[in-house]
């Protein structure tokens, strides 16, 4: 299987390619509009691999594709991708609602797996969070996340997909709160989600599920970034033997 990291000179891209390489996989190319030239396996801390970072993603060849980059980018790499037919794995966050069907327009000619979070475990979180939410549909739900400082989106994809799931699960016309202030009484039709951002944060998210008299608390935590990493390894791997067309997800990946 051929490999091209799209965002190769971020935190996540950079570490993608280390991942990689440590499994045995070939990265053939990697892309960024930054550290153009570079040798991708050296930024990366795995070595010189000669694969140097472009910024001309036109010329993408490569088995499947996988992008940490910012939503604009991704939807460009994107279309190319459906007109070459190279499979996509899609980890980028903060996609408009407009931005998404453009995703699910390019899954209908080739298979993307997109996930607003690729840890094994986070998926697990939010496969438990089906179950609490089926038996606790009484109780009051409100979602925190943490992250660091340098965080471009809020609230996380991550504590949005937990929101969705317990919205779907509850079948309740329940609708996001994002921080309250003055007088803001608590309806029964609403979920709060609280963003907080600050040092070196990974990624910490906890859903609570508060009735009268106590109370459950749901928590992922992640100390650093090779669980994010590793899992959209996994995912490249599975969609390199899918055929058909579609928009998949970590569900599908893990047969959860």
């Amino acid at each position: 299987m051929k490999i091209a990291v799209h965002g190769a000179a971020g935190r996540m891209g950079r570490l993608v390619i280390k991942n990689a390489i440590d499994e045995g996989l070939e990265v053939v190319q990697a892309f960024d509009v930054s550290r153009i030239g570079e040798d991708a396996g050296e930024i990366a801390g795995a070595g010189k691999t000669g694969v140097q970072i472009s910024d001309r993603i036109e010329e993408i060849l490569c088995d499947v594709v996988v992008d940490f980059s910012v939503p604009s980018a991704t939807l460009r790499l994107i279309e190319i991708c459906a007109q070459k037919k190279i499979k996509a794995v899609i980890g980028t966050t903060g996609f408009s609602d407009e931005q998404k069907r453009k995703i699910e327009e390019s899954a209908k000619k080739i298979p993307i797996v997109l996930s607003p979070n690729f840890s094994v475990g986070v998926n697990i979180f939010w496969k438990s969070l089906e179950m609490l939410a089926e038996k606790l549909s009484e109780y009051d739900m409100e979602i925190m996340e943490i992250h660091h400082r340098f965080k471009r989106d809020a609230p996380s994809g991550t504590a949005l997909k937990a929101g969705d799931i317990l919205k779907k699960t509850t079948g309740k016309n329940l609708r996001f709160v994002f921080g309250r202030d003055g007088e803001s009484l608590r309806s029964d039709e609403e979920i709060g989600i609280f963003g907080l951002r600050g040092g070196d944060v990974v990624g910490e998210h906890t859903v609570f599920f508060i009735g009268f008299g106590e109370r459950i608390e749901l928590t992922h935590r992640a100390w650093n970034r090779e669980s994010f990493s590793r899992g959209a390894i996994k995912a490249a791997k599975w969609i390199f033997d899918v055929d058909e067309p579609g928009l998949y997800s970590m569900k599908d990946v893990l047969k959860i």
